[in-house]
Order: structure tokens, then C-alpha cells, then sequence
């Protein structure tokens, strides 16, 4: 149940986004049972033989009473029954902004995704937010984060700049990782870059063979710039789409290329996804951006 004291802070939330619909945004549509987003790509050189389905789950931002474990537990469910080949985790499993109840527990949330099935399995990487929430790792400037502990000891693989190659119906291709590309927060002593992360691009790239079909998650999309055709596939989250999206812009995206990479189906180097993920940054609003799983088919 919502306090009176949460309420109040909520109702100022709302009143803040400035539009008629602001009550809604914050108190119904980030509530919302996720809807399901489909997606058929054909990205160039894939090969003839090789058809995927990848359940994509994003930004997840667990904490009471927004993302709560019951909630958790039926995006869960839903995901399942998809019946994908695989099942890709694009970060920010915890909560970064303060309009809460109380947090998940790790050891909750991370059970609750170890309950994920698929035949090719369950692949993670990290986001912004499970760097920043974690004190100690910002002291340290260095990782694992616990968020990387929970996943890893229910079993989920962590791709920080890793790579692992699968095999369906006998033909191979192959899953990547980046680290994450702002882990720390900003630096504003002289000399120091504004955002620095734990990404390699290159050195990532370099561990797949030339020519093989590549996937690769990365939690931010604006690595998108970056990539060369070396890779066939990004999936990634972290924008939320905006979280408002009306006509298809959003005024306010995470993101240093503004609605270039904000949400969707973007073709350049490569072909991009961008989920609107699950849950809400900074404030506990969504509005004409629901919540949402993906289902993304690949062939040639």
C-alpha cells in the first residue's frame, strides 16, 4: 500500500510533468502488466540457416512498490512463455531514484530471475544504475558490484566484455557483452572525462572470429556509433524510451545522440533494438511508453 507521505510526494511528481495526464503517468501506467513488443529483424550477413528468437528483458529498477517481487515473479512468468531460444538481460536491476516504499532484496529479485528458462539460455550485463547504487564499488572504482554477485551466484552469466558462443540446429553464432559505458559517476576534476565506464569494444570484437554472426548487449545504445559491421545484432535498454513519448519523440532521453537511438528498431552500421524496458529512473513516471518484454526474431 502507498503511504500518504509517498502520496503526497507522487502527486508533486505528477504535477511537475506539466501535462493533463500527469496523474496517470505516475500513478497508473508505470503499474501497468508489461505489454508485449515483437520484433522481426533481417540483419545483413546473417546466414540462410540460422532463425533466433530472443526474449529481451530491460531495466527492470526493482524496488516496493513500483517493481516488487510478485510483479517480478509474473514478468517472469510471461517470459517463459514465449517460448524463446534465449533470454537476454540488458541491466539496471535496481532502483535509482527515491519515490519508494523499500527495496527488493538481491537475493529476491535474483531468485526470482533464476526461475528464467530457454534452450540456448539465460545472458546478462550490467547497467548504469547497478554501478551507482553500489557505494562500494564507487569507492573502489572497480567492480564485481553485488548486483553481479546476486545474478552470478543464481546462476546467470555476466557479460562484462565477454563472449560466448551457442549453436542452434547446428549452426553456431555468437553472444557478446559490453561492460558498462558510464559505471562511474561523474568526475569533475581537471584532466578527468565527465562519464567514465568498464566497456572494451574493440577488445570484445577482437575475441570473435571475422565473419561470424555476432550479437552483442550493451545496456547503453549510443555504443551504436561506434560499431562497425562486425556485428549483426545490438540489443539494448537504458533509455526507458524516454519514459514520455508522444507521437513518436521524447523530449528527455538519456542519451548524448538526443531520439536517435531513443526507442525502436534503428538500422545503421548495424540493426539496433532499444527496449522501453520495465521500470522507471529518476522519477516513477511513464507516459505513452508502457512497460514491455520483447520478443525479437532474427533471420536471414
Amino acid at each position: 500500500m502507498i503511504s500518504r507521505r509517498l502520496f503526497l510526494k507522487l502527486t508533486a511528481a505528477a504535477g511537475a510533468l506539466g501535462l493533463s495526464g500527469g496523474t496517470y503517468a505516475t500513478l497508473v501506467e508505470p503499474m501497468l502488466s508489461p505489454r508485449l513488443r515483437r520484433y522481426d529483424i533481417h540483419p545483413k550477413r546473417w546466414p540462410s540457416d540460422l532463425a533466433l528468437s530472443i526474449a529481451v528483458v530491460a531495466d527492470l529498477h526493482s524496488c516496493k512498490p513500483w517493481m516488487d517481487l510478485p510483479r517480478i515473479e509474473k514478468i517472469v512468468e510471461q517470459t517463459n512463455a514465449l517460448g524463446a531460444d534465449m533470454v537476454v538481460l540488458l541491466g539496471d536491476f535496481i532502483t535509482g531514484h527515491r519515490f519508494v516504499t523499500g527495496p527488493v532484496e538481491a537475493a529476491d529479485w535474483s531468485r526470482a530471475l533464476a526461475q528464467l528458462k530457454a534452450p540456448l539460455g539465460v545472458h546478462a550485463v550490467l547497467g548504469n544504475h547497478d554501478w551507482w547504487q553500489d557505494a562500494e564499488a564507487m569507492r573502489r572504482q572497480s567492480g564485481p558490484t553485488f548486483v553481479r554477485l546476486a545474478l552470478e551466484k543464481v546462476g546467470i552469466p555476466v557479460y562484462e566484455n565477454d563472449v560466448t558462443k551457442l549453436t542452434k540446429d547446428g549452426r553456431s553464432f555468437w553472444l557478446a557483452g559490453l561492460g558498462d559505458q558510464i559505471a562511474f559517476a561523474p568526475a569533475f576534476r581537471r584532466g578527468e572525462s565527465p562519464r567514465r565506464g568498464v566497456d572494451d569494444l574493440d577488445g570484445t570484437l577482437a575475441k570473435v572470429p571475422a565473419g561470424e554472426p555476432l550479437v552483442l548487449m550493451a545496456h547503453e545504445p549510443d555504443v551504436m556509433a561506434r560499431i562497425d559491421d562486425r556485428v549483426s545484432l545490438l540489443l539494448s535498454g537504458h533509455t526507458h524510451g524516454g519514459q514520455v513519448r508522444l507521437f513518436g519523440w521524447s523530449p528527455i532521453v538519456p542519451s548524448r545522440f538526443g531520439n536517435r537511438y531513443a526507442y525502436g528498431h534503428v538500422r545503421e552500421r548495424c540493426d539496433l533494438i532499444v527496449s522501453g524496458g520495465l521500470g522507471c529512473s529518476i522519477m516513477p513516471i511513464r507516459f505513452g511508453m508502457p512497460p514491455e518484454i520483447l520478443l525479437v526474431t532474427v533471420s536471414a
